[in-house]
């Protein structure tokens, strides 16, 4: 997964990598037998600073529901990206696949998004995103839609 995040979207790993177990990790997580590989991945566009994406993967690994954008809980990841249709074809190069087609639409005071869901190899959604300004007819973008992203 962590070749997956780094390939796709350009996460940065971060050092050290992560070998963890021990009666403090089964405590912490409630698993018996906790035992976890990983790593901390840098996400693109935030600098030194910004936010991680943890991707750990355990030894035992219970099975879960198909993936579905409306399920309750932790939905999806989203990355803004600048081809939809591009990242996606990445996405499903690398192991993951498709949820949904590649849908343009005006949101008033926003912009034009375009988007898609897709799914990583182990299928947690993601949201692939591109945000442009409103064209005003005359071909001029709108001055508020820009303001608004």
């Amino acid at each position: 997964m962590v070749d997956f995040y780094v390939r796709v979207f350009g996460c940065q790993p971060l050092d050290p990598e992560r070998d963890l177990s021990g009666a403090w990790l089964e405590d912490g997580t409630g698993v018996r037998g906790a035992h976890i590989r990983g790593r901390h991945l840098r996400m693109p566009g935030h600098g030194d600073e910004g936010p991680t994406l943890e991707v750990f993967g355990y030894d035992e690994v219970l099975p879960q529901a198909p993936p579905a954008a409306n399920r309750a809980g932790f939905a999806h990841l989203a990355f803004a990206v600048p081809d939809v249709a591009a990242a996606l074809r990445a996405v499903v190069d690398a192991g993951g696949s498709a949820q949904g087609a590649v849908v343009s639409h005006e949101v008033p005071g926003a912009g034009v998004l375009t988007f898609t869901y897709a799914a990583d190899p182990e299928s947690n959604l993601i949201e692939l995103q591109h945000w442009a300004p409103a064209v005003a007819p005359g071909g001029r973008d709108l001055p508020d839609a820009a303001a608004a992203r």
